[in-house]
């Protein structure tokens, strides 16, 4: 396989099981609760909605989509910075478990970042981040870093991070070779300021982030890739990739957790992509694997290996 860099959050996911009732309940009470399959930034969490968390996990959209490329077999690095606290957590070691080189990541002055993830009976989450050590993540980490991150055959990148320190990578990305960039644009506030970059290659939204995004999607020179849940992802050739709109319908599962199912997604179609693959069949292999980790509570725990999922072999 290829190598994938992921450049993004590393969070400790605090999860809240919830019936219906309680959710529609913390929505009406509080303007910053996110809507279903939502991620949105906070300053913090009221305890009155902490006392809602039963389990912890390790998350962010960085450490998830880079432990996803490594389950697909793909050499896989992650860039990005944890807190004072993370030994207490054993995030380098949890990731360097699934085969995540860790060698990049670096220790804040702050706390590592936290991800609340409300589940509603259904599996739809709920996601509530505060940034933490991620937010110091800063353009001298950027500089450090850019290097290593251009040798990659596949570049991850999500909208957890600060705006300006995303727009620092993708401008020192530009110019002639490179890495593949795929771009996640979760969450969807200040995204559309990044998805005109030339070196994105891929950008790959929900429905909430696509219904926010609107025209912006259809303008760029980019594949674009929504995805729909258990709905037929619909794919838009452009960049490298260009051609005519075609649609990947995923396998059939029984979800009880979609938390991260976009996550596993985006990291194992870098994946694919960075192991030569074209796009459909990297698509099909994606959607089975997301599929897959809907039917486990958590996301890097619940990401398949890549032999369990039939729609990779094919």
């Amino acid at each position: 396989m290829g190598s994938v860099a992921s450049f993004g959050s590393i969070n400790v996911d605090r999860v809240a099981y919830l019936d219906r009732e309680t959710v529609d309940g913390l929505a009406a009470r509080y303007d910053w609760f996110p809507a279903p399959g939502e991620t949105r930034r906070v300053e913090r969490v009221p305890e009155a909605v902490e006392s809602h968390v039963r389990e912890t996990f390790l998350g962010g959209k960085g450490a998830n989509q880079a432990v996803a490329a490594a389950r697909a077999d793909a050499d896989s690095a992650l860039y990005g910075m944890v807190g004072g606290d993370a030994d207490a957590f054993d995030v380098r070691p949890s990731l360097a478990g699934y085969g995540v080189d860790v060698g990049a990541v670096e220790t804040a002055d702050a706390p590592t970042g936290t991800a609340y993830v409300f589940v509603d009976e259904a599996g739809e989450n709920h996601i509530a981040l505060v940034g933490g050590a991620n937010a110091a993540v800063g353009t001298e980490y950027v500089h450090r870093t850019v290097g290593a991150l251009r040798s990659a055959d596949c570049l991850l990148v999500q909208n957890e991070l600060p705006g300006a320190t995303l727009e620092a990578l993708l401008d020192a990305l530009e110019g002639p070779g490179g890495p593949l960039v795929v771009f996640d644009p979760a969450p969807v506030d200040g995204a559309a300021d990044l998805l005109d970059h030339g070196c994105i290659d891929v950008v790959t939204p929900n429905e909430t982030e696509a219904a926010a995004l609107g025209d912006r999607l259809s303008a760029l020179d980019a594949t674009v890739v929504r995805t729909r849940g258990a709905e037929p992802v619909v794919v838009d050739p452009g960049g490298p990739f260009a051609g005519e709109r075609f649609t990947v319908t995923p396998p059939p599962a029984d979800p009880v957790d979609t938390t991260g199912a976009g996550d596993v997604f985006a990291g194992y179609l870098a994946a694919e992509l960075a192991d030569g693959r074209a796009l459909e069949p990297a698509l099909a292999c994606a959607c089975g694997a997301a599929a897959r980790s809907t039917e486990r509570e958590g996301v890097q725990r619940a990401t398949p290996a890549r032999d369990a999922v039939p729609a990779c072999g094919e």
